[in-house]
């Protein structure tokens, strides 16, 4: 990353600034901003996307690594209580239902079982490079799932579940820490040789120089032992100019850890082609609107409202035919939102700028936690799994720059620990936040059942990550 101190200078006046204030007006909720289709409806939708030709192209962010899956056991280890040694001896207790566990050295376990090893020692071996290595390589190489004498990844299994989405013509395309391409590569081969499949797979990385620097609490830049600033990604943000680079009908935007074990990944998958089959309908219903250049403005009025688009829907309807066009000729993105049950993350909300509200989704730190905004944050009864079907073409089919889209003072002041010392930095607008605050947007419900994320260890031990 080459830094210049005008953006150094750039960097720190957001970093020791005010964070861009997000003003809630409510939350979305169903049939304010939130369609719930009936089980006929949404097999409709499902039809519609499975009998389609449709070039889908699914993106995965999947360069983070596995550390915070084993936070647990840092934490135990520095500060021991009652809530993490509890998830200690679970883990454990079931270390053997894990599919990592056998990638275990058989000497290790053997001192396992014969106490002759402390958990210090053990977690030691999990996340170092001297064995696992879960600390440091991606959360997407990291065994999730057993299939009788066969032990699978996340990488492995979103190309299996993409290969049965439309006929075996769907793509991934993942973002990944170039410094594991070879394995991650390596693991995709393995898994087109046991499953037959040919699969399409691309990847790209997050471009450094959009990395930020990292200040410390005193103002100033961290600097390496080499002099130079210390810098950071900036978030899932920065991959806009890869979604950017896309070529497809629809872009499907997942997390890598957002997968299920085989056995149960049928109403995750149908949930999938049910967002990209309202995206489709979406789409067409659009199109037919604005086929000419005269618009019918009650045919527009009906269209936002069977969407739940727009709240100022009188005052759009008073724009000009070409202003119309324009309004419109947006991305446009399906996302579907599941029953808010205490999950950290973002949530759908109606959220107001410049007079203007638009639907958006928001995280928990874009809210000022001590004033009435917070209470109408953890009033929100749904929440964002990041599954989304987009369309980054125009009305008249030619792609669109997505940074056009982007609300470029959406971004987070982020604090960290680096090496003992907090440090602080900007991370970019993100990419389902800010990024696409200008897209419009459609919010559906989906079941709690298609959501089922690894974010701990633990968390493999339910049932939708298991071979019932």
């Amino acid at each position: 990353m080459t830094i210049t101190e005008n953006n150094k200078e750039f960097q720190h006046a957001k970093v020791f600034g005010k964070q861009p204030e997000v003003i809630l007006e409510n939350p979305c909720r169903i049939g304010d901003g939130i369609i719930c289709h009936p089980e006929n409806e949404k097999h409709f939708f499902i039809q519609k996307f499975t009998n389609a030709s449709t070039h889908i192209h699914l993106f995965i962010p999947a360069s983070g690594s596995g550390s915070r899956m084993f936070q647990f056991l840092f934490d135990f280890l520095e500060v021991p209580d009652d809530e993490n040694r509890g998830k200690v001896e679970r883990f454990l207790n079931h270390l053997d239902d894990f599919a990592f566990s056998r990638k275990i050295a058989p000497a290790i376990k053997s001192k396992l079982e014969n106490n002759e090893i402390d958990l210090e020692q053990f977690v030691h071996y999990v996340v170092s490079e001297s064995g696992l290595d879960f600390g440091q390589i991606p959360k997407g190489l990291i065994p999730f799932h057993k299939y009788g004498y066969f032990i699978l990844n996340p990488f492995q299994e979103q190309v299996l579940q993409a290969a049965l989405l439309n006929g075996g013509i769907s793509k991934v395309h993942f973002t990944i820490n170039p410094q594991f391409k070879e394995i991650i590569e390596s693991s995709l081969e393995q898994i087109k040789e046991i499953s037959g499949f040919e699969f399409s797979i691309e990847f790209s990385s997050q471009n450094p120089t959009s990395n930020s620097i990292a200040f410390t609490e005193d103002g100033n830049a961290l600097l390496l032992d080499n002099g130079t600033p210390l810098s950071r990604p900036s978030g899932h943000g920065a991959l806009l100019p890869n979604l950017n680079e896309i070529d497809a009908d629809i872009i499907f935007i997942k997390n890598i850890d957002n997968i299920q074990h085989q056995v149960q990944a049928k109403q995750p998958l149908e949930e999938i082609q049910y967002i990209s089959g309202v995206l489709m309908q979406f789409n067409e219903e659009l199109k037919a609107l604005f086929a000419n250049k005269k618009v019918d403005r009650e045919a527009v009025r009906s269209f936002l409202t069977k969407y739940e688009l727009a709240k100022n829907t009188d005052a759009i309807l008073t724009l000009s035919d070409e202003e119309l066009h324009k309004w419109m000729n947006k991305p446009r993105r399906v996302c579907g939102m599941v029953k808010n049950e205490g999950q950290p993350g973002g949530g759908p909300f109606w959220v107001k700028k410049d007079e203007t509200i638009t639907k958006q989704i928001i995280e928990k730190t874009q809210i000022n936690l001590s004033s009435q905004q917070y209470n109408l944050m953890i009033k929100s009864s749904h929440f964002n799994p990041v599954m989304m079907a987009c369309d980054i073409k125009g009305l008249n089919g030619e792609k669109l720059n997505l940074e056009d889209y982007c609300d470029n003072e959406s971004y987070f002041i982020v604090k960290k620990r680096y090496k003992g010392k907090t440090v602080q930095f900007v991370e970019q607008p993100g990419l389902w936040n800010g990024s696409m605050a200008d897209w419009h947007t459609v919010f559906v419900e989906i079941p709690s059942t298609a959501f089922s994320p690894v974010k701990i260890v633990l968390d493999l031990l339910e049932d939708t990550h298991r071979e019932l």
